[in-house]
């Protein structure tokens, strides 16, 4: 049975799970685009995507920050200690519990982020050049949908980590 014929209740594929297959594999290649497009900055994807949530979401505790960005614990906690060490993120005890640490972005990790950016932009811009109107037409379309997906609750997502283990 073709995949988008597939009932839901028949234990079979839904036709929501093509789209899910297709998407993770544009992902798949997007994500290589976009690790081609960093510039050497001497910032990791992973060092940069925490840098960016911490704009995004101010202050966080490294616990929480650990588990947003899908590493572990100690991982974060090596992570942060780095970005410290380059003053790119700043340290503090948690104002509502001293044995807690909150991570905060510094001005000069918001530059890092905004100058990593502005490069990465430049070198897409290039490559949108070469699209035709209407797949540039059609990317500026699917941003809101991209942006919902990125925020997206991740703990909605069932854990399957473990089924592969």
């Amino acid at each position: 049975m073709d995949i988008r014929e597939a009932r839901p209740d028949s234990g079979e594929a839904r036709p929501g799970d093509l789209l899910a297959a297709e998407v993770a594999t544009g992902l798949e290649r997007l994500f290589g685009l976009f690790r081609s497009l960093a510039p050497p900055s001497g910032l990791s994807l992973t060092a940069a995507a925490t840098l960016a949530t911490l704009e995004r979401s101010g202050p966080c505790r490294l616990t929480s920050l650990a588990a947003r960005e899908g590493v572990t614990q100690p991982a974060m906690t090596q992570l942060v200690a780095r970005l410290q060490d380059a003053g790119l993120v700043t340290r503090d005890p948690d104002p509502s519990d001293g044995r807690v640490v909150q991570v905060s972005i510094t001005s000069e990790g918001q530059v890092t982020l905004a100058r990593r950016r502005q490069a990465r932009a430049e070198r897409l811009g290039g490559l949108l050049d070469r699209l035709s109107p209407d797949h540039r037409a059609a990317l500026a379309a699917a941003l809101p949908a991209m942006d919902a997906l990125a925020s997206a609750r991740r703990d909605d997502v069932p854990d399957v980590a473990h089924q592969y283990s």
